[in-house]
């Protein structure tokens, strides 16, 4: 793989971990790199996730289908930041959840076995994989004590001011599952703060 493929990744990993040049290249030479159309998935519900993904451009939605065949948002993924589905991945079961591009992606894939052999070659990479499920596991259950604990409308609000992205690059239909109301209610809440 080039080095114009591993500058955002080894950029994100480098405050976790310092690699020398020779550990950059055997962790290149481990990487895929993809391009996904919009609309494309990543992942589709019911395989196992194998992967650990670096979305370099572009934005992702993880979802899955109500009883109404309607995508419901969990969560989304922009540039920098790392996607896989760890609950499939970990227990090595099917996932509940697709992802998909809803704009062009670019990504940097780490499959799962090439996964494991760097965290037997590079102990250090092991701290990265550590870092990353803590940032999930905080990000999750953050998520579930929002839903629960604040209304709609300062749901709404704290997503603009953590992803103020979200609004430009998401779908409407997207930002509002994502919080948990229907897309008329969202409108009326973008309505009323406008």
């Amino acid at each position: 793989m080039n080095d114009g493929g591993v500058i955002e990744l080894r950029t994100a990993i480098e405050p976790y971990i310092s690699l020398s040049e020779e550990e950059w290249m055997l962790l290149s030479s481990r990487l895929e790199v993809k391009s996904l159309q919009k609309g494309s998935l990543l992942l589709h519900e019911g395989e196992v996730c194998r992967f650990l993904a670096f979305l370099r451009s572009g934005t992702v939605v993880y979802y899955y289908l109500n009883d109404r065949g309607e995508e419901v948002t969990t969560d989304f993924a922009f540039e920098n930041q790392f996607v896989t589905d760890n609950r499939s991945r970990l227990s090595n079961s099917p996932s509940h959840l697709n992802i998909k591009a809803i704009e062009p992606v670019d990504l940097i894939l780490l499959h799962e076995p090439d996964l494991n052999e760097l965290y037997r070659l590079l102990p250090k990479m092991e701290r990265v994989g550590r870092i990353l499920i803590e940032q999930a596991y905080v990000r999750l259950v953050q998520l579930s004590l929002d839903l629960q604990i604040l209304s709609a409308e300062e749901r709404y609000l704290k997503l603009t001011r953590e992803y103020p992205q979200a609004l430009q690059r998401l779908p409407l239909y997207h930002i509002a599952t994502y919080l948990g109301v229907a897309p008329k209610s969202l409108s009326r809440i973008r309505g009323k703060l406008s």
